[in-house]
């Protein structure tokens, strides 16, 4: 299903960002999902989140967790055993139907761990950038100029001339 908007002329311009234009081209059938069970995703940090669902009646066996590349996966299916406690039930206001829910995550979130605490499951996720990614400044000039430095001890001729005009001045 396409969107309203074209995102042809920004795909045209841009490198590598195909996934994130899929993703917003799609968004509006994943809107259509169902709403169990309801989330919090909080911003701790300039790189760390959680998530938080509402699992109210789920035991840590019966909820899974999975990270896979880019989409977090966490779904919930009650056992027959804790479903058909023998009860009859008047009311029964607490869903504990099963659930999946998807959460796409950006490049580099990593699942840091999961707890569960009073009916709150919370994913702790973080941001965590390699050192290959991470902006490093480039030094102009040529591979010629730096290795003569090296080997001959001397500075690139653009050092050189930085030095002399700053002992003249």
């Amino acid at each position: 299903m396409r969107s309203a908007f074209d995102f042809a002329p920004f795909r045209r311009s841009t490198v590598g960002f195909d996934r994130l234009f899929d993703m917003l081209e799609n968004s509006s059938a994943s809107q259509t999902q169902e709403n169990y069970p309801p989330f919090d995703l909080i911003k701790l940090g300039d790189n760390e989140y959680r998530i938080e669902l509402a699992v109210a009646g789920f035991k840590p066996e019966e909820i899974d967790i999975t990270a896979q590349q880019n989409v977090l996966l966490v779904s919930g299916k009650k056992s027959e055993e804790s479903e058909n406690r023998g009860q009859d039930y008047v009311y029964r206001g607490i869903a504990t139907r099963s659930f999946e829910r998807r959460f796409a995550l950006a490049d580099h979130i990593q699942v840091r761990g999961a707890d569960l605490k009073d009916g709150l499951l919370a994913i702790e996720l973080v941001r965590e950038i390699p050192e290959a990614m991470k902006p490093r400044k480039i030094d102009i000039g040529g591979a010629e100029g730096k290795q003569s430095a090296i080997e001959g001890g001397e500075k690139p001729a653009s050092k050189q001339t930085v030095d002399a005009e700053a002992e003249h001045a």
